[in-house]
């Protein structure tokens, strides 16, 4: 159930190439892997709230990561420990996590969320796609521990297999038996991602982005067009079936 919080930053610092790692404190919240909160920056400056996937909810502390895009994200980097923080979470729907075995596939930032997700599934296996060695390691550090398996692709070959994850999947498709596919970051990798998936008959499933102005489904500026008719990222996702958006 959604509720508005204010809660102080414990952390917020830069963890690599610009991502930032932003660590609140909350009580009381029960979240699902892919939902996300809306979170309202002090100062009069910014009036839309900003939506940040849920990395993680430990022990009263919430963890989120953003990338620095434009004034609003690097006014959000300059906040320091205590600094109040208004938020709502937490919103939109969740990954099924249900599966016996399944793969986490994230690029980017879009490996936030697969955290959440592999803390709160019972046996999942994580393919991290990065640019380089340096990025792909803090992913790397932030799965260890919450998943059975992992496997890692950078676009220049410093970490793991070189070359892009979507050519790496392949051959971890047919190396194990997964139920599941969960998948967020661009939507060129989700697309292939979800081919694959599709062509071995295995259930695929990915997390959208996308400006949002209410995060309430209100507003209507992320609608999309699914093979449903037209749906809402933030109230009918952030998480879709892949064959029921990319038609």
């Amino acid at each position: 159930m959604k509720k508005n919080y204010i809660t102080p930053i414990i952390s917020n610092r830069c963890v690599v190439d610009n991502v930032y790692k932003l660590v609140v404190a909350i009580e009381n919240i029960s979240a699902r892997a892919g939902q996300f909160v809306q979170l309202k920056l002090p100062s009069d400056e910014f009036t839309l709230r900003r939506p940040l996937g849920i990395a993680s909810i430990d022990q009263n502390r919430l963890t989120m990561f953003y990338r620095l895009v434009g004034r609003g994200t690097q006014f959000l980097s300059t906040l320091r420990a205590d600094t109040q923080l208004e938020l709502i979470a937490p919103l939109g729907n969740g990954f099924s996590i249900d599966h016996a075995k399944i793969l986490l596939v994230g690029g980017g930032l879009g490996l936030a969320p697969l955290i959440f997700a592999a803390r709160q599934s019972t046996d999942a296996d994580v393919l991290i796609g990065g640019k380089n060695r340096s990025e792909a390691e803090v992913w790397r550090d932030e799965f260890d521990g919450a998943v059975s398996d992992m496997f890692i692709a950078t676009d220049d070959g410093s970490l793991g297999f070189g070359g892009f994850l979507t050519d790496l999947l392949p051959n971890v498709l047919s190396s194990k038996h997964y139920d599941a596919l969960l998948v967020c970051g661009p939507p060129i990798m989700m697309r292939r991602t979800a081919e694959l998936a599709r062509e071995r008959d295995i259930s695929c499933f990915v997390s959208l982005e996308s400006r949002m102005g209410c995060g309430l489904g209100a507003c209507l500026s992320c609608s999309i067009d699914t093979r449903n008719g037209r749906k809402k990222i933030c109230k009918d996702g952030p998480i879709f079936d892949a064959n029921e958006v990319f038609i």
